[in-house]
């Protein structure tokens, strides 16, 4: 596997912070922010060695929206915004 970029979002649920891969639906958890980080990078790269070994690989990135440079590096999709907004009773 090449090197590849992926989004990390992390957020928090009580007492665990949650960290989450978007482009890939992968998510992992810890204690510590460090520690979700740590076990998303992980859990990506156990879900990218098995789609490896299935030969699904290049798909599911493609699928994703990664792009692959002149380098052979895949890059996820940027992320331009998170926000934090309310629906209330009128949308």
């Amino acid at each position: 596997m090449n090197v590849m970029d992926f989004d990390a979002i992390v957020f928090r649920e009580e007492n665990t912070f949650i960290s989450h891969c978007p482009e890939l639906d992968v998510s992992s958890c810890g204690k510590t922010i460090d520690e979700a980080r740590y076990n998303l990078k992980t859990a990506v790269r156990l879900f990218v060695e098995e789609a490896e070994k299935m030969g699904t690989l290049e798909d599911i990135l493609q699928e994703s929206g990664f792009k692959q440079n002149p380098d052979g590096k895949w890059q996820a999709p940027q992320l331009v915004a998170t926000e934090i907004m309310q629906l209330g009773p009128s949308i």
